[in-house]
């Protein structure tokens, strides 16, 4: 249309769109457009969309037939490969999985098209949804729209790519160890991972069926907190609560997010499991000055045992019978060096498992320990596990309470990994994986960009382990000057407004 002005449409900040979109002085059609032109264009550039969703543009013309204009009024929405939408596949990147089409719509995109979004497209994810890189067989690799040396993160890396790159403004996708915040921090927006049961799963697929002991969850990916918070208070309705009634009926919580009474902030630079980058530090560090400047309270916070945490409860709990449904999923479709150790792993008897581990224990530590956690567990076995893990959330709790803490500030794996690299550092997921352990939500917000000074300082990163998986994140790492390294901001169970509220505060600094 020669009257419209895409680029102005494009840089419209979501609650500014979708407030013209109600009022009538945008039309739907042409915010529409605009955005399915920006997504051909960034999905040709990044390789980010896995299907059009033909059935938006019918959509569209029934969304100006309804009456009370929703929250998401003529908005259109992106949506993660593995959240079910009807008539559509959900392949998890498995051909096995390919012309399967969802029966149903998932909860959360009913929800989204009642309050009058518009869902348009599906994104690209890894084969499987245990990676935080984003190839898989049918559809390829995705590339990072920053930089196309680098990985979008995984494993909703399609919505990290889209979102970042401008094709989308609002996103959704799923997170078990990671998935929504590192394609975020890599890509350089936001995103918020809320507590697991917050928004409903239902007819969302996860990576591992059936595994309780690592909380997944869904979630909103976007350029700015006052996005993700609108797409919060859009998703948490009536409509959700009747739509699965297993979802706590907690409506958003405005009076927490809006406050703007002083925070006690607990932080730490690391978590003695995976050393810090230099931007990563030094993201923690300004921010935490920033923050104190700014009126807060920050008081250092003591993070202990995360190697036992992300083995012995992480690993150990997504694998627990020795990694044979992760393995029978990838019958007859290896991609080459995606997971490669956990499925050599997988593959591997338990005996020999117990051999590696014993054997090298005094050499190689963590593959050791690794290798002892993809071990099969007898029933009783895994609910010992299931209780261990209650036990170190309640003891987490209490830590927390003792130093009377609101939220937490803490260190987000970035700057973005080279393509390939994070098949091979399946070990650094350690500060995103402890918070779906937790089951707290848990946000990324960008803070800075990579420093020649930081690059610098690269050159004596060594790792707490030293051993190939450190040398290896080191290499990954390497010549990212200019790329946005994000914070991670966390709050208690069920408490998602106070954890945008820090990460509002994070951005606005």
């Amino acid at each position: 249309h020669p009257s419209v002005n895409v680029v102005s449409i494009l840089t419209l900040p979501l609650p500014e769109l979708s407030r013209k979109l109600r009022d009538g002085s945008l039309s739907p059609e042409h915010v529409f457009y605009a955005y399915v032109g920006k997504a051909l264009q960034i999905a040709t550039e990044t390789n980010c969309i896995t299907e059009y969703l033909q059935e938006s543009e019918t959509q569209l013309r029934k969304v100006k037939l309804t009456g009370k204009p929703g929250l998401l009024y003529g908005v259109p929405v992106s949506i993660k490969d593995s959240i079910d939408c009807q008539g559509h596949d959900s392949t998890l990147g498995f051909i096995k999985n390919l012309n399967k089409p969802a029966a149903e719509d998932s909860v959360v995109v009913q929800v989204l098209k009642r309050q009058g979004a518009i869902p348009f497209v599906k994104t690209n994810v890894p084969q499987s949804l245990i990676s935080y890189d984003c190839k898989n067989l049918i559809f390829g690799q995705t590339f990072n729209p920053l930089l196309y040396t680098r990985s979008p993160g995984g494993s909703s890396g399609g919505e990290g790519a889209l979102v970042g790159g401008g094709g989308s403004i609002l996103g959704f996708g799923t997170d078990v160890g990671g998935s929504l915040r590192f394609p975020a921090a890599f890509c350089g927006i936001c995103a918020l991972k809320p507590t697991g049961n917050r928004l409903s799963k239902k007819g969302i697929i996860s990576g591992v069926v059936g595994q309780k002991a690592v909380a997944a969850a869904v979630g909103p990916m976007a350029k700015d907190v006052e996005s993700l918070a609108l797409g919060m208070r859009a998703l948490l309705c009536e409509d959700m609560f009747n739509l699965d009634s297993t979802v706590p009926p907690l409506p958003f919580n405005e009076e927490v997010y809006s406050s703007t009474q002083p925070l006690r902030i607990g932080y730490y630079e690391t978590d003695f499991f995976t050393m810090p980058s230099p931007a990563m530090r030094r993201a923690v560090r300004e921010t935490k000055q920033l923050l104190e400047d700014a009126g807060h309270t920050l008081v250092p916070f003591e993070l202990t045992n995360v190697d036992y945490v992300i083995f012995n409860f992480c690993m150990r709990g997504l694998f627990a019978d020795g990694g044979a449904s992760f393995l029978k999923k990838f019958k007859g479709e290896l991609e080459k060096n995606s997971t490669g150790l956990l499925l050599w792993l997988a593959k591997s008897p338990d005996w020999l498992k117990t051999l590696l581990s014993w054997m090298a224990k005094p050499f190689v530590p963590r593959f050791s320990e690794i290798a002892r956690s993809m071990r099969t567990n007898t029933v009783d076995e895994v609910w010992i596990l299931h209780h261990e893990i209650e036990e170190f959330c309640h003891q987490f709790i209490a830590q927390w309470k003792k130093l009377n803490l609101d939220v937490m500030l803490c260190p987000m794996l970035g700057p973005a990994l080279s393509i390939g690299y994070p098949g091979k550092l399946s070990v650094a997921v350690s500060y995103t994986m402890l918070y779906n352990a937790l089951d707290f939500p848990a946000g990324v917000v960008p803070v800075t960009m990579v420093t020649d000074e930081d690059e610098e300082e690269l050159k004596g990163y060594q790792g707490y382990f030293r051993d190939w998986w450190d040398r290896t994140l080191a290499k990954a790492f390497r010549g990212s000057v200019g790329l946005p390294v994000a914070g991670q901001c966390v709050a208690l169970p069920w408490q998602e407004e106070l954890c945008l509220r820090l990460m509002k505060e994070v951005e606005t600094l």
